[in-house]
């Protein structure tokens, strides 16, 4: 049973949410008095302890009500929207389809449904799109239209189950299969109930939670806007003055990199380089004959990194995320390796959790890059905001006393 906060999911209704505070704040309370009592705690104004607590929990549920209330009217002017596609049609689907559309505040915006043949159990205004075998050719006619996929054929039809799943792994469009799926899908798959319909997901998210995303978004905020007013100025006179010294050329090296959801943006660098043509084609090596030798201490030290911090206040990348990837790379390594385009799911990172368990630095074999991927997915699955913490803590602590890769 979770007892945390559901302001993010699509249906919710008010007693839930007051039953959740409620549930979270009377054991709370009960351990307060106990605590009290045990070590003889006694306070001149008692009467006003109970009254302090009732209070805070009218404060709490009265915030969620109405953060609930201004998300459910920004829904329905047409914000917040998932744009769905149906694959199948039995009962649970029908069902579905209802929880989606019924109520107008969800979030969910239909696009249509594939079967064998034109079903009976959708309204006649939803767009039949056609066979399930042609579900993939219609996803990549529609790339970046659609954000989630629902499909229900038996388990019997895997090979063509199959492929849909692994184009959107490949393709950012999260993919739900209503049961069974034993047959095709042998790992851990997590259980959420739309309406009174079975749904399971691929993979938990914690950052699909509105709340964790806020978070994480106003911790990035603060910390960027502290360090770029504090420190950063002084980092930037002393190295801006070493890398002119160094060589002809800019402070700043500035590259398109693939972020959130695909999108390109410019991703921000003390250029530790000559400036060369190759910058954008050939990654840095060990022993690479184009760095400077300012520019060697910088990649050391990852101080090369800092002007990412610039990226992370505009809300293109995050201090802790998967990094952030050239264009070409994104494109090589999303045809060799399996869900390599799942880690665009969240922002990039400066340093990301892949980075401080030994997947740093040059991919000179594709079982590298796999590895860095396989983490990379493990932090989107796990992410807490005490995890971005330590992230931080073990990249401040490795680049003090230095990385073997760090090149």
């Amino acid at each position: 049973m979770h007892s945390g906060v559901i302001l993010h999911r699509t249906v919710v209704r008010s007693e839930q949410i007051m039953i959740r505070v409620l549930r979270n704040m009377v054991p709370f309370v009960f351990f307060s008095v106990c605590m009290l009592l045990v070590f003889h705690f006694h306070f001149s104004h008692s009467r006003y302890f109970g009254l302090f607590y009732v209070a805070l929990i009218i404060v709490i549920v009265s915030y969620r009500l109405i953060f609930r209330h201004f998300l459910e009217l920004y829904r329905k002017k047409g914000g917040n929207v998932r744009k769905v596609v149906l694959v199948g049609s039995h009962e649970n689907m029908q069902e579905l389809y209802h929880a989606m559309t019924d109520d107008p505040t969800s979030g969910y915006r239909i696009l249509g449904y594939f079967e064998d043949f034109p079903s009976d159990r959708y309204p006649q205004d939803v767009p039949y799109l056609g066979q399930p075998n042609e579900v993939t050719v219609f996803l990549e006619k529609h790339v970046g239209e659609i954000d989630q996929l629902y499909c229900s054929l038996p388990s019997a039809r895997s090979a063509e189950i199959v492929p849909i799943i692994n184009y959107c792994e490949n393709h950012l469009v999260r993919f739900f299969s209503v049961p069974n799926v034993r047959n095709y899908l042998k790992r851990r798959m997590h259980f959420e109930l739309m309406g009174n319909v079975p749904v399971l997901s691929i993979r938990c998210e914690p950052l699909e939670s509105l709340e964790n995303r806020i978070i994480k978004r106003a911790f990035d905020i603060v910390c960027s806007g502290l360090f770029l007013i504090t420190v950063f100025p002084f980092v930037y006179i002393f190295f801006g003055i070493a890398i002119k010294l160094s060589s002809p050329g800019p402070v700043f090296f500035k590259q398109k990199r693939s972020g959130e959801d695909g999108r390109e943006f410019w991703c921000y660098k003390f250029r530790s380089m000559r400036v060369n043509a190759q910058c954008d084609t050939l990654q840095a090596t060990e022993n690479d004959p184009r760095k400077t030798r300012i520019g060697e201490i910088m990649r050391k030290t990852s101080v090369d990194e800092l002007p990412q911090f610039i990226n992370v206040l505009k809300g293109d990348m995050s201090i802790v995320g998967p990094r952030p990837h050239m264009l070409k790379h994104t494109e090589e390594y999303s045809n060799l390796i399996n869900k390599f385009m799942v880690r665009h799911f969240v922002k990039p990172g400066i340093t990301g959790w892949a980075q401080v368990t030994g997947f740093r630095g040059e991919t000179k074999e594709l079982w590298q890059m796999e590895g860095r991927v396989q983490r990379d997915i493990w932090y989107i699955e796990h992410w807490t905001f005490l995890l971005d913490l330590y992230i931080m803590y073990k990249t401040v602590y490795n680049a003090i006393h230095g990385e073997k890769e760090a090149y």
